[in-house]
């Protein structure tokens, strides 16, 4: 795929509010932190976060609580137990094993929440769907299986997959049709590879690096049968690493949201090292997570037309730089509350952060909410 070009900047900042979520003393499930969650507002009026939530030997599953509001402001959580746990076979991996993740898009259109979630089994990462109406009840549709692609030669359910998140309305496909949209990051690693190898990469794709990309189904067949979500056709490249911040991959954040310019999308770059198997956090040693965004074209959503030069946030606190998995903000949500937008983003794979997402005036240099 060709290099990104220089696009101009992303008019938004993010600014710190304070720590959200941390481990509960005592509880086993997390005792190795509360991470990356999904948020959305529920039917009754109340906001919901749904965390992933971290037990000993590295296993996964997604909590459910009420995130309290003072003052306007994202304060505290009051937990809610598990919504999903690691019991199906293929969210059982060889060395370790869980639903991780999860990132949450309410779809008008389908009257559903449609969580996103990373199903970690015996092939590694695999993305994963589940669907409510009510945040209550959830109904497992199993994995996702893209669909083959002639123009791409490879087939992509061969490899590790993650940051997956659907756009919240229709747009157009790529034969103009209406479909629902998810944007995910393949990698193109195989366990089965000697050391030193390459894994196959898709057709006119020339860097290795995970990158994002996005596909499609057909608006009309997932509100004939939801499960259709689950056969995503039509993938094509978005953006890769660009800039040093991002050098070693980068990844989508929370689902996109709808701005004047187009679709904004927050993103994760990664700089520095990862010594063996990147999906432990003990590899893990030698990373800095970044959050930074783009802007991606109203109508032809695999365009990139805006993109920030440096992250909009860098690990700074202690929070962000010591934990699981130090040096990482990591964001994963976006809720509005009084028509001002807070991003929730992972603090070193241990604890959750809240930060206040402004747009910048252009004309004034001066910051609006939201």
């Amino acid at each position: 795929m060709p290099a990104n070009t220089t696009v101009p900047e992303v008019p938004y900042t993010l600014t710190r509010v304070g720590t959200l979520m941390r481990p509960e003393p005592g509880e086993p499930l997390e005792v190795e932190g509360v991470l990356n969650p999904a948020a959305a507002w529920g039917p009754d009026e109340r906001l919901y976060i749904f965390p992933r939530l971290v037990a000993e030997g590295n296993v996964s599953r997604v909590g459910k609580g009420e995130i309290i509001i003072e003052d306007g402001v994202p304060d505290r959580v009051e937990r809610q137990g598990v919504v999903l746990a690691p019991d199906r076979g293929w969210e059982h991996g060889t060395d370790h094993g869980g639903v991780e993740d999860p990132r949450m898009t309410w779809i008008p259109e389908l009257q559903s929440y449609v969580m996103t979630y990373v199903a970690f089994g015996p092939l590694g990462p695999h993305p994963a769907l589940a669907v409510s109406t009510d945040l209550v009840e959830w109904k497992r549709l199993g994995p996702v299986q893209f669909g083959y692609a002639d123009e791409l030669d490879t087939d992509l359910n061969l490899f590790p997959n993650k940051d997956v998140v659907w756009f919240p309305e229709a747009v157009p496909g790529p034969d103009g049709v209406p479909c629902f949209a998810l944007l995910h990051r393949p990698m193109w690693e195989l366990d089965f590879l000697r050391e030193g190898e390459q894994a196959p990469l898709p057709a006119g794709t020339v860097d290795d690096r995970a990158a994002i990309w996005i596909s499609y189904v057909r608006a009309e067949d997932a509100k004939a049968d939801i499960s259709a979500l689950c056969r995503p056709f039509g993938h094509q490249f978005v953006a890769g690493s660009q800039y040093d911040w991002e050098s070693l991959k980068i990844g989508g954040g929370p689902p996109p949201i709808r701005i004047p310019e187009g679709w904004l999308l927050l993103h994760h770059g990664v700089s520095g090292s990862i010594d063996g198997d990147g999906f432990q956090p003990e590899n893990q040693k030698n990373v800095n997570y970044a959050a930074g965004a783009m802007i991606l074209d109203a109508d032809h959503p695999e365009r990139v037309v805006a993109r920030t030069v440096e992250p909009m946030m860098r690990p700074e606190t202690a929070e962000e730089t010591t934990g699981q998995v130090s040096n990482v903000v990591f964001p994963t949500a976006i809720v509005e509350i009084e028509k001002v937008l807070y991003v929730l983003y992972g603090m070193a794979d241990s604890q959750i952060g809240v930060a206040r997402l402004d747009r910048v005036d252009q004309t004034s240099g001066r910051e609006t909410a939201g």
